[in-house]
């Protein structure tokens, strides 16, 4: 290395000013250069240590640079300085997702246009999405003009499950989100962010509609900035799952599925995954739910791809900061679709396991207590079911609509009638909806309360007139009622709903019935209504009191044959009878049919009269158990002794050989066929 002259040596031992550094500081923040920013920052504080502005453009610029780590410790070198860092503090913290530490840090502070942008920011993190609405709320006061804020406000209440708010907060901030505005607009995640609106309020051909909208905006930003397909392909993957998602509940599974299956497995052009670690969980995640019980084994495989394992056995954590980058619904959805395979596979221990463990995580959620009970439910402990959801409900009424359900269904489903209807009956906003009535009506007639089954039915009525819906169902709850009643025997009640149908709707089915039920209580306004019936055809040449006096049809026994006059024309047309020509079989000649077929042939064999059975072999048969002997042997034997023994004279006489030769089966089966 070549000496340095005389002239650098001395300009490089002259100190430079401190205003010649903060010049350079802003020149390198101007260049997007924050490390180089940072290095000067320190330069800066050796020259003049303690410097507020230095200390801030220091720990600013490490931020910058995403040396997140760096910043802290710029921060805790200047902690005995009277400089309040708390904010950036915060918001390191933040980025480490250190959340409940960063806002322990905001706590206190004065509200400020950023300190509300943080913190809601970190509540929105945290899924504490109403306390996240009202940061955003008090960030209005500061009229600030930011893209940014509103399409942060519209995530918040879409996460939040008020959805049906986004419009008028929209309106508020003059914000249109129609689909013209949003295409003038040219932001991308207003337009998404907008969908997800929408897709909560059920309106889904036009969330797809600002999806495609949001992919094509998306799509030329990206192209702008000189993106690559592949690179577009993993930027636009949260809008292709929520097309897909979309899709599956419009009822297009396939398509649904197959954008599902690439994102969790195809790779782009480029060799690049197209999807995200986020964008893929959530498809994975549809995507078992959109297959059901099919294929749990593999389902189950996939989804343990996205749980990290821990020693500890309570402890869940989601790979690649999941836990971070998915929302409090997707990582509910993503636990209970776990849970719900495990126990269809049967393995309730690993489901006690992890539900112990969601427990413990999602403390203000009830999710995890509904999937106790279904554990509970899988293993046939019904009542300890119905106690763990009867002591949410009793604790957290607020939240608790979920739980009534469920309860309802489990004890409904096993007869435990009385909970079912009592845990319905605890849900207000919905005792007049037609699934409840109907529910509710069944469940008190099974409990043989007819009066408080009617009660259920009149309260339905009452909403119903007062309400100012145009799907107004006071008809059908009337009419359904009216007939209920005169089922039951409440001939009066029934006839004054008949009567107020006939009034307000005026149906000949109401007509019909209020003639039919006013007939048993009030004659006189039954003969009333009944002239406003239209008369039948047909009927006028019949004489109604003749009719009453006869004695009516006999009952008969054994069938009888009935003469019934057919006019002539109708007997010439069953006359003709189209003539077909028969069929042969194949190779038969008509002509020549040969010997008639014998008519015994499907009788089996043994019942035809040519059938000769056959002769059974009678020879060499031995009765009597095996080894016996008979008479007729022993005698010759005995025969045969005697003269050998005269002949010999031996007065001992061998045994005689008295047992028959054995003969198999199969040489019988050959003697007889002989």
């Amino acid at each position: 290395m070549p000496p340095k002259s005389k002239a650098a040596a001395a300009a490089a031992a002259e100190p430079v000013s401190v205003e010649d550094l903060f010049t350079s500081i802003h020149r390198h923040i101007e260049a997007g250069q924050f490390a180089q920013a940072a290095k000067v920052a320190g330069q800066v504080l050796k020259a003049a240590p303690g410097d507020e502005d230095a200390v801030r453009c220091k720990v600013v610029a490490h931020i910058k640079a995403d040396e997140i780590d760096k910043a802290l410790a710029a921060m805790r070198a200047a902690e005995r300085l009277p400089i309040d860092l708390s904010y950036y503090k915060a918001y390191c913290y933040y980025r480490q997702n250190k959340l409940q530490e960063a806002l322990d840090l905001l706590r206190g502070q004065e509200e400020s246009a950023a300190i509300l942008q943080l913190e809601s920011q970190i509540l929105y993190r945290l899924g504490r999405m109403n306390d996240c609405i009202n940061s955003y709320e008090k960030l209005q006061k500061f009229k600030i003009d930011s893209m940014d804020l509103k399409i942060n406000i519209i995530a918040a209440l879409v996460a939040a499950g008020r959805a049906s708010e986004v419009q008028a907060a929209m309106k508020a901030q003059k914000v249109d989100l129609t689909a013209r505005a949003l295409r003038d607009a040219r932001s991308f995640e207003l337009a998404y962010n907008s969908a997800c609106s929408l897709i909560e309020n059920k309106k889904y051909s036009e969330a797809k509609e600002q999806l495609d909208l949001a992919k094509r905006i998306g799509k030329e930003e990206l192209m702008v900035e000189d993106y690559g397909e592949g690179e577009i392909e993993f930027e636009l993957a949260p809008v292709s799952a929520q097309v897909a998602y979309v899709q599956q509940l419009q009822g297009q599974s396939q398509e649904a599925m197959q954008t599902y299956v690439n994102m969790i497995k195809g790779n782009s052009a480029d060799g690049l995954p197209i999807a995200d670690p986020s964008s893929s969980a959530v498809a994975t995640t549809n995507l078992i739910s959109l297959k059901g019980t099919k294929d749990a084994a593999d389902s189950l495989k996939k989804i343990d791809r996205l749980i990290e394992k821990s020693a500890a056995p309570n402890q869940l954590q989601l790979i690649e900061n999941l836990d971070f980058k998915l929302s409090q619904r997707q990582k509910e959805a993503l636990y209970s679709a776990r849970v719900l395979l495990l126990l269809h596979g049967n393995k309730t221990d690993q489901a006690h396991e992890l539900v112990s463990g969601l427990l413990g995580m999602f403390r203000d959620s009830v999710f995890p207590v509904l999937l106790q009970a279904a554990v509970h439910v899988k293993e046939k402990k019904v009542q300890k079911a119905e106690e763990v959801l009867s002591q949410y409900a009793e604790k957290h009424p607020e939240n608790s609509k979920g739980v009534l359900l469920a309860l309802a269904q489990i004890a409904a489903n096993a007869n435990h009638f009385q909970l079912a209807a009592d845990s319905l009956s605890k849900i207000p906003d919905i005792q007049h909806m037609p699934a409840t009535v109907a529910t509710l009506v069944a469940l008190k007639e099974r409990l043989g309360d007819s009066n408080g089954a009617a009660s259920v039915l009149d309260s339905a009525i009452q909403w119903w007139k007062n309400s100012m819906t145009e799907d107004n169902k006071l008809d059908m709850f009337t009419r359904e009622a009216a007939a209920f009643k005169l089922s039951h025997g409440r001939d009066e009640e029934a006839c004054l709903l008949y009567e107020e149908l006939v009034k307000s709707h005026g149906s000949i089915e109401a007509l019909a019935g209020l003639v039919a039920t006013a007939a048993r209580t009030n004659l006189e306004k039954a003969e009333q209504y009944e002239k406003k019936l239209k008369p039948l055809p047909g009927l006028k040449g019949i004489n109604v009191e003749s009719l009453e006096k006869t004695s009516g049809a006999r009952h008969v026994e054994g069938p009888q044959d009935m003469k019934v006059d057919v006019p002539e024309e109708v007997k010439k047309q069953k006359a003709k009878k189209r003539k077909r020509k028969p069929r042969y079989p194949k190779g038969f000649d008509p002509a020549n049919p040969g010997p008639p077929p014998d008519p015994e042939r499907w009788l089996p064999r043994r019942e035809r009269s040519s059938y000769r059975p056959k002769r059974k072999d009678k020879r060499a048969q031995v009765r009597g158990a095996q080894g016996a002997v008979t008479r007729e042997t022993a005698a010759t034997n005995a025969g045969g002794s005697s003269k050998g023994s005269q002949a010999t004279g031996s007065s001992k006489t061998p045994a005689a050989n008295t047992e028959q030769p054995k003969t198999s089966n199969k040489s019988r089966k050959k003697k007889s066929r002989s």
